[in-house]
Formats: C-alpha cells, sequence, structure tokens
C-alpha cells in the first residue's frame, strides 16, 4: 500500500487532491491544514509534466496511481466506525483544537489504543498482495502478529507506554450498523469471487481488502502476544473507544490512539490520530484535545454529542440532508435534539421512523466501562523471552534471528523508557520554609529529543 494510500482517510482530504490534481491549488481546510499535501503537489506537477513531455503509457500509469489514492479513502471512509465527517467539520471551525506532533515527543507517555482498529489495518496492509496473506505452517494468517509485533516495539523504542483495549460484547444499538457491514462484506466476498474467476488483479485486489473481518482469533492471538511482550491489555466490556476514553479521563492514560473520531464523543481528553501508522509513511501525529473542542465549536459537552450524533454514528441514522456543518449551525441555534426537532421543517427533512438518539446519546454519555472501581492494573513488565519464542518461532514461523534480535530491542526499549520524561525530573517541590526575600532570577528550560523504529518477520502467503 502507497503512502498516497495510507495518508488519506477522509471524504474532505479525497477533494483537496482532487483539487490538487485539477492544478486549483485551494481547498476548504485552508493553508495550515493544506500544507500536509505538500508533499503531493511535486507528484502532480510531475504527471502534468509528464503528460506533455513522455509517452502516453507512463502519463496514463501516474495517473491511475494518484488516483488510486482516492479510491482507497473511499474505501476507509467507508470501512471505518466513527462521526461522519468530524476530522473537516473541527478543521473547519475549531482548527486550535487540532494540532500535528512528532512521534518522538510522547516518549515516558501511556497511550490507550485502540486495539480492533489497528488488528483490522495490519490485515489489511502487512503482507498483502491481492487476496495472498502471510500464514504459518498450518495456513493461518499470521499477519496481524507481524504488524502488531514490529509497530508495538516501534512504540517502545521511542518511549511509549502502549495499552492496548480490545472490544467486549457490541451493545445491541450497533446490531444495524453491523449488520450492514456484515451485508458489505458478502457483497464482496460475491465479487472477490467473480474477479478471481476473471483472473482481474486489480478487482480482486479492490475486493479481497473489502472482505476483511477481525476475528476472535485474531483478538486472542494479539492478546497472546502482547501480555508475552509485557504490555498491558484491557478487555473491555463493550465498545474500546469508550474505554480507552474512560482510561483517559481517569488519567490512567495521556491520550488514546484510533482512527475513529467517536473517541472524543466519549469524552477522551485527548485523542490521537496516525500513531499507528508506519514510520515510512513519515505522517506526523494528529492530536485533538475535546476541551479545545468544545471552546472553539462553543457547545457543551452534551451540545457535541448531540451534534455528533446529528452528523451520523454508529449508533443510529442520521436525518437525510444533515451533515456536519448544518447540525452545527442547528446544535447553535437551538441547544439540543429535542429542540432542533420542535423547529426542524419536516417537509424539507425526513426524520426517521422511532429515531433512536436518546438511547445513542446515553450510551456516549454512560458506555458500558470499566473503572477505578474494578481495579484496572495497567503494568509493563519485561517480555517472556521463551514464550516469544515459542510462539512466534515454533506456532507461527517467525524468523528465530529476527524475534531474538526483536527481543533485545523491546529489552532496551523498556530500559530506556523507565527514565520517564525530562519534564517530570523539573516539577516545583513543595517546601515549608519560605524564605522572606528572594531575587527574582529567570531560568532557560533546556529540551531533548528522541528515538526510532524496528522489525519482525514470519510466513508465507495465504491464497
Amino acid at each position: 500500500m502507497s503512502s498516497y494510500q495510507s495518508y488519506i482517510y477522509d471524504l474532505s482530504e479525497v477533494k483537496i487532491i482532487e483539487e490538487i490534481a485539477k492544478g486549483t491549488g485551494t481547498s476548504s481546510l485552508g493553508g495550515r491544514k493544506e500544507k500536509k499535501y505538500d508533499w503531493l503537489r511535486p507528484r502532480v506537477s510531475k504527471l502534468h509534466h509528464l503528460g506533455h513531455r513522455t509517452p502516453p503509457f507512463r502519463f496514463i500509469l501516474l495517473t491511475v496511481h494518484i488516483f488510486t489514492a482516492i479510491f482507497f479513502s473511499f474505501f476507509f471512509l467507508q470501512n471505518r466506525m466513527g462521526i461522519k465527517g468530524l476530522t473537516k467539520l473541527l478543521a473547519d471551525n475549531a482548527p486550535k483544537s487540532m494540532k500535528e506532533q512528532k512521534f518522538e515527543s510522547y516518549f515516558g507517555r501511556k497511550i490507550a489504543i485502540d486495539a480492533s482498529m489497528s488488528i483490522y489495518q495490519f490485515l489489511i496492509v502487512v503482507g498483502r498482495t491481492g487476496n495472498e496473506m502471510l500464514t504459518n505452517e498450518a495456513g493461518e494468517v499470521t499477519s496481524h502478529l507481524q504488524g502488531m509485533f514490529s509497530r508495538t516495539i516501534r512504540l517502545l523504542e521511542a518511549g511509549i507506554k502502549p495499552v492496548y483495549v480490545f472490544d467486549g460484547k457490541p451493545p445491541d444499538l450497533k446490531r444495524q450498523e453491523l449488520a450492514k457491514r456484515y451485508s458489505k462484506r458478502a457483497d464482496a466476498t460475491e465479487d472477490l469471487n467473480d474477479a478471481l474467476e476473471a483472473g482481474n488483479k486489480e478487482d480482486i485486489e479492490k475486493f479481497s481488502k473489502r472482505t476483511v473481518k477481525v476475528t476472535k482469533q485474531h483478538n486472542d492471538d494479539c492478546k497472546k502476544l502482547l501480555r508475552l511482550m509485557g504490555v498491558p491489555v484491557v478487555e473491555a466490556p463493550s465498545e474500546a473507544e469508550a474505554q480507552c476514553a474512560a482510561l483517559c479521563k481517569e488519567n490512567k492514560v495521556y491520550a488514546v490512539a484510533s482512527e475513529d473520531m467517536d473517541s472524543l464523543t466519549f469524552g477522551a481528553s485527548r485523542f490521537l490520530r496516525h500513531l499507528m501508522d508506519p514510520s515510512s509513511k513519515k505522517i506526523p501525529v494528529m492530536e485533538f484535545e475535546v476541551a479545545k473542542v468544545l471552546e472553539e465549536l462553543d457547545l457543551t459537552m452534551d451540545q457535541f454529542i448531540d451534534l455528533c450524533i446529528l452528523s451520523g454514528c454508529d449508533y443510529c441514522d442520521s436525518i437525510r440532508g444533515i451533515g456536519g456543518l448544518t447540525a452545527l449551525k442547528l446544535i447553535r441555534q437551538h441547544g439540543s435534539i429535542e429542540k432542533i426537532l420542535e423547529n426542524l421543517n419536516k417537509e424539507r427533512y425526513q426524520i426517521p421512523d422511532d429515531w433512536p438518539y436518546q438511547e445513542a446519546r446515553k450510551l456516549f454519555k454512560e458506555p458500558s466501562v470499566l473503572t477505578n472501581d474494578d481495579q484496572i492494573e495497567l503494568k509493563w513488565s519485561p517480555p517472556d523471552e521463551e514464550g516469544l519464542i515459542t510462539f512466534l518461532v515454533n506456532e507461527n514461523g517467525f524468523n528465530s534471528d529476527r524475534i531474538t534480535k526483536a527481543i533485545e530491542k523491546i529489552k532496551a526499549a523498556k530500559n530506556k523508557s523507565s527514565q520517564g520524561r525530562l519534564e517530570s525530573f523539573f516539577k516545583p517541590a513543595p517546601n515549608a520554609s519560605v524564605p522572606v526575600k528572594r531575587k527574582e532570577t529567570t531560568q532557560k528550560a533546556m529540551k531533548e529529543p528522541a528515538s526510532k523504529k524496528a522489525k519482525g518477520g514470519a510466513g508465507k502467503k495465504k491464497k
């Protein structure tokens, strides 16, 4: 998967690329946000240049390459969970709530990670060619293990303390959304079979990705791997995003890392996107702060939740014709969904029958999560060397030398991260005896950077 394909996730980003490709050079996200796409401009310029100077087939090839990025953005948009269009809405209306950060800046931070989203990405990207995937000798898929192992080592080497949170039982209100996804996968499976019969490589690549599903076995494999690596695992009673947000609100972790924007709707104080992207993409982490979101949008948390429900969430249908911007205007004008419904033009907007917005609101405000009372223990321990070799090498066909070297990296990384963040050493200590007079002095704080990356290795291809 190319850097273009992994980078572009939102429909708003598709529009920017379309504008750049057309040569307009402008976007609705504004100058600062648009700088993210400077990497694409030289490629587009080269594309226009090649259109005049090179044989037609090269021009066509580059055109297909760039617009493949646009296709994949639609693919991820359709298969991702969360709040529809929230990234663009915040970029346009609350730009100070989001900022680009370097991966290394999270040294010493505890980060709650939505495990299912990460596993889903690994299954799509790692070791996949067409409908072939990495497998062990028994023919069992190992792409998720390779991705989880190498990506977690990268986090540990950067001094980050990851906490992986796994989904539990989905809420009943999510059944309709899950049924839609099941139907889409079934359709994609039929299309994939047709593509395989026809030998159409492009369609095989396209439809095989649409059939990906994270199974209980994938989750169990990753839980076992992480525990052997000495990384804490939390099994949520229901939604992983809600559990991540709860850990963040209780100050057990610094931030939540996912690609699902509904982490903010669940109240995560800080939310990170692109933290789990591979280092080769050189994509900055995008950090959101919910307090700044509310301040810039001039909304309460309850109103923000209503805004997200109106925009479109996993728990109920939205009102056709009301997108993010219209929802924001209506919430600012009326203050709640109830007041909006009282004043909404019923001829113009059709409200879904038995619309369960109140139940959706309750799920966001009072989700089923483990709390401090449940005595959640987040403990990072040394890796189980023998256990890792048995599980990865003996049972799943990973390369023995690579795993041995990777274990040494884990041990070194954990020793380094135990040093803590530099700022923790400069917190003012309480002093009972305060001098009567003191000359004012000024000091300059010194800052220092941090670290790098990793690899694992396993298996063969599965058709």
